[in-house]
């Protein structure tokens, strides 16, 4: 599907400031190069990585800058991710999907898929939700170890997606297996991993071209593939369209609140104090949904690609360039957070500024729903008076998109 700049890092010293590199985020000491690009260069070149050549946009206001001119700065040109595609590349095989889309394609596109996600879809669907929510937080034992992602945040996110879907539910897991081997960026560097991603992907195709067709000619209903096919802007694409659209949404949906699940149990374990103002002022809840996606931002970078020459903070950008956008670190900008950016402040008063849905156009379009669901989970452990207390170091994801957690060892008790 990509590929990368062969043996890079083989022939050339490593780039301090290179924060490309997996294992950034697999130990979890990736804050200090990101406050060494805000401070010294916010706009940076990398000559070379595992990904080629890129410019690291590491602050607040040319991320937004970048975001805002997206004839400018193209989602399609290049993608989303600083994964490049190789022609030459038998397991390089495009796969559009609408957030790696300029106008008007990605417009008509995120049309369709929108009204899933609307206000009136929201109260429709939490009830159900909550229902969900607290039925699996009954099921864990106090006071004895668990795994905090497999059991309450992956099987949340997947449920979610299953009914997004109307997908089988006996059969929902499939949804977690297709998007961890999706959003994996790392795969790239190695040739067989390559081969096996695609097929994964021809699978979760297959799988869900089967739940096409039984929609096809059957009145609207509200799910996902049923508004695919009542819509003239997808209900003609083609398999490759088909499958990167799917994967799109269940990364999207799946990956990120999966991901801010888990990294509110580790965050409110890490900041007590913000922990037991939460716990004494449930209140506070709605503002701590957009701070701990702000401290989590589950998708550290998108990739844009420069359509024209230009200047981006002081630096000259040429036509064909790629950018990083850094969410995890404009998350951090401290003109904009202040000096305790790199903290939970779950009363923090601009937490909603962060930057972890994107901006512009591209901006996440199931925001809505990720946040109503991490607030349910909240509410719902607030009325069970549920602590969760985290008992071992957690298992990281080692990759420099999907920002996250394997695992994650905790227990929980009263407060």
């Amino acid at each position: 599907m990509a590929t990368l700049a062969q043996h890079a890092t083989e022939t050339f010293a490593v780039d301090p400031l290179d924060v490309s590199r997996a294992e950034l985020y697999r130990d979890d000491v990736w804050r200090e190069p990101f406050a060494r690009l805000r401070a010294e260069a916010p706009v940076h070149r990398v000559e070379h990585s595992d990904f080629g050549p890129y410019w690291s946009v590491s602050t607040y206001k040319p991320i937004v800058e970048v975001e805002s001119l997206p004839e400018l700065y193209s989602s399609e040109a290049g993608g989303i991710s600083l994964a490049n595609f190789d022609q030459g590349d038998p397991n390089a095989i495009k796969m559009p999907m609408f957030i790696a889309r300029d106008r008007p394609v990605h417009t008509g596109q995120r049309r369709t898929v929108s009204p899933a996600f609307t206000p009136s879809e929201m109260q429709r669907m939490s009830s159900d939700i909550r229902h969900r929510t607290g039925d699996i937080l009954d099921t864990l034992d106090w006071n004895k170890e668990f795994d905090w992602v497999d059991t309450v945040s992956i099987e949340l996110t997947t449920q979610m997606l299953a009914i997004l879907f109307d997908f089988p539910w006996e059969d929902r897991r499939k949804l977690t297996f297709w998007s961890d081997w999706a959003g994996d960026i790392e795969i790239i560097k190695n040739p067989d991993l390559r081969a096996k991603r695609l097929e994964h992907m021809f699978e979760c195709g297959m799988y869900f071209r089967g739940l096409w067709n039984q929609k096809v000619d059957k009145p609207m209903t509200p799910d996902l593939i049923s508004m695919m096919i009542h819509s003239d802007a997808m209900k003609e694409m083609d398999d490759h369209e088909f499958i990167g659209n799917l994967i799109l949404l269940i990364v999207g949906g799946n990956d990120t609140t999966r991901n801010t699940m888990s990294g509110l149990a580790y965050g409110l374990d890490k900041y007590p104090d913000q922990r037991a103002k939460l716990e004494a002022d449930p209140a506070l809840i709605p503002n701590a949904v957009s701070e701990i996606i702000r401290w989590q931002t589950p998708l550290a970078h998108m990739r844009r690609t420069a359509t024209a020459d230009t200047e981006l903070g002081g630096q000259q950008i040429k036509a064909g360039d790629k950018l990083a956008l850094w969410y995890i670190s404009g998350n951090r900008d401290e003109s904009v957070f202040g000096d305790n950016a790199d903290e939970i402040q779950v009363d923090r008063p601009n937490a909603r500024r962060h930057l972890a849905f994107g901006h512009g156009i591209h901006r996440c379009v199931g925001a809505r729903l990720a946040e109503m669901q991490i607030a349910i989970l909240l509410e719902e452990m607030a009325k069970r008076r549920m602590r969760i207390n985290v008992v071992g170091e957690p298992e990281r994801v080692a990759a420099c998109f999907v920002h996250g957690f394997r695992k994650l060892p905790v227990e929980i008790s009263k407060y």
